[in-house]
């Protein structure tokens, strides 16, 4: 090799290298928060996934630093965005329903989930195409990306649940105001409290059970505390925002960012939902049974009491959002989250458990007409 030829060579790799070091030095590093521990769903794969799934689409642009706990919990997730420390998390809006009164219109009809993939493609396309939703949500600061669902509630207990004489008179943790309203019509004494709380609050006796997911016995350790679950199926909790964006973060990005970072939340979104509400609550299940933890089955009564309440609840929600709340037309808006309720079971029943191909679904049917440019400005 000559002279002149090595110095070519090393002019081409110098100049290689520079151009490496200087996409990796443009790389930017989001601040994310699961808000939860890492065995729960919501950090992986919901987080992890949604940090691979962009920086695989913004080709190394953009990527993730998933804060702790320590740092935002889904307690304090909207002072962290609002200010600044976190810039995608997870949101939860039942913890604000002042402030989203649209939005936990939808988020709090948790008894019409039968399907979990199919209500949070239901919530995720209410949300994008709501205005009223968007205008709450950007009074906020934040930007709405996606939303995901939990499997069918249960309640887990400490003493024998089998029927509506057993409820009475017990104390149990609820995740939301339509599960607080059902847990009075049966007899029950709601108490709010985050889920995080759940287990110490069962070990020391404060509450008898929790209405949850049977996968809290894995994410929050409750083999150690329950007796008992009861296999009646009470909804699921989908007012959750997986991703949600600060104002700041999503305005200094490009179009084409905003788009992958969309789609990559729906991808993830689909993924803890189907490792939420389908493989964990399997998992769950057989935890249980090793643990000595007991599957009662529901007698009639506790069966009958759940429609009944459905029915009479669907009008009082809408009633109580236009009179406490102000929202306008209440009633035609809880029909057109059925009709979409209705549309996604039917969508999902056709494809099946692939949550790739669900979120494939919910980015043709709902984000292809989205402008990137505009949305969330």
């Amino acid at each position: 090799m000559t002279n002149h030829t090595l110095l070519k060579t090393v002019a081409i790799a110098v100049t290689v290298g520079s151009l490496a070091l200087a996409s990796h030095a443009q790389a930017r590093e989001l601040r994310m928060a699961p808000g939860v521990p890492p065995a729960h769903p919501a950090y992986n794969p919901m987080f992890t996934q949604f940090a691979e799934r962009l920086e695989e689409k913004t080709n190394g642009e953009l990527r993730g630093n998933l804060l702790g706990t320590e740092v935002a919990n889904i307690g304090n997730m909207r002072n962290a965005i609002r200010s600044g420390l976190v810039e995608a998390g997870l949101f939860l809006p039942a913890y604000f329903p002042a402030d989203l009164p649209e939005i936990n219109l939808v988020g709090d009809m948790a008894f019409l989930g039968t399907t979990p993939h199919a209500m949070a493609a239901a919530v995720t396309e209410y949300i994008v195409t709501c205005a009223e939703c968007q205008e709450e949500l950007k009074a906020l600061g934040i930007v709405y990306t996606s939303s995901h669902a939990s499997d069918l509630y249960r309640i887990l207990s400490t003493k024998p649940v089998r029927s509506l004489a057993d409820l009475r008179g017990l104390r149990m943790r609820v995740g939301g105001p339509q599960y607080s309203r059902w847990a009075e019509s049966v007899g029950l004494t709601p108490a709010t409290m985050s889920v995080g709380e759940t287990y110490e609050s069962l070990s020391q006796g404060v509450i008898e059970g929790t209405i949850a997911s049977i996968a809290d016995i894995i994410s929050f350790r409750l083999d150690d505390v329950l007796n008992y679950v009861t296999d009646v199926e009470l909804g699921t909790f989908h007012s959750t925002i997986s991703h949600a964006v600060g104002q700041q973060a999503w305005d200094s990005l490009t179009e084409e960012q905003r788009e992958a970072m969309i789609h990559a939340s729906v991808e993830a979104s689909a993924a803890i939902t189907q490792r939420w509400g389908y493989e964990m609550a399997e998992e769950a299940r057989e935890i249980a049974k090793e643990s000595g933890i007991e599957i009662l089955e529901p007698e009639q009564d506790l069966l009958d009491a759940i429609p009944a309440f459905i029915e009479e609840d669907l009008v009082y929600a809408a009633e109580q959002a236009e009179r406490r709340h102000g929202v306008q037309d209440a009633e035609a808006k809880i029909e057109r989250f059925q009709a979409l309720v209705d549309k996604w079971t039917e969508m999902v029943e056709e494809i099946g458990d692939d949550h790739e191909a669900i979120a494939e679904a919910m980015k043709r049917e709902i984000f292809s007409d989205v402008d990137f440019a505009t949305y969330g400005s």
